[in-house]
């Protein structure tokens, strides 16, 4: 049994898409770690907030099994793809993690590099999986985000009602 973590954003309704989302979720993996979630600013364009966080899950599916599911449940919650990676979302599901699995080729990165670059990935990740080590670094999650350059990323907790 591997324990995935999945990033969840959405700048388009995003408490709308972030709960349907997780329903979609929660009916195909079952029962659902989840972070907080948070409030960022668009990374790479000019658009609306964006709502994070993570979500962890045991399942014994494939990774590409579970990265095909995950890709299904966008499609399902009115996800455009477009050929610009920096655009609004309806919803945005990412592996971030496969246990500790170091693995990539054209589709999937894992672990996925954002993990190191961006405080609404770290933070809910280090929230949900503190002492849980990166596969690379060798670092707690915890770890990471006490060390991580805090200065240029504005985030903040939300909740929904």
């Amino acid at each position: 049994m591997a324990r995935i973590y999945v990033s969840l954003g959405s700048n388009i309704e995003p408490e709308r898409y972030i709960k349907s989302g997780l329903a979609d979720m929660k009916q195909q993996f079952n029962q659902l770690i989840l972070s907080s979630i948070y409030e960022t600013k668009a990374v790479g364009f000019e658009g609306n907030k964006f709502h994070n966080l993570v979500a962890g899950f045991d399942s014994n599916l494939e990774i590409n099994i579970i990265s095909n599911i995950l890709r299904d449940i966008e499609a399902n919650n009115d996800r455009q793809r477009t050929a610009n990676r920096f655009n609004n979302r309806t919803l945005d599901l990412d592996i971030l993690l496969y246990d500790d699995l170091v693995f990539k080729d054209d589709c999937l990165e894992i672990p996925r590099d954002e993990i190191l670059k961006y405080a609404f990935v770290l933070l809910p990740l280090a929230e949900i999986a503190p002492e849980f080590k990166h596969p690379v670094t060798g670092q707690t999650y915890s770890e990471l985000w006490q060390n991580f350059d805090k200065a240029d990323q504005q985030i903040s907790m939300i909740s929904y009602q």
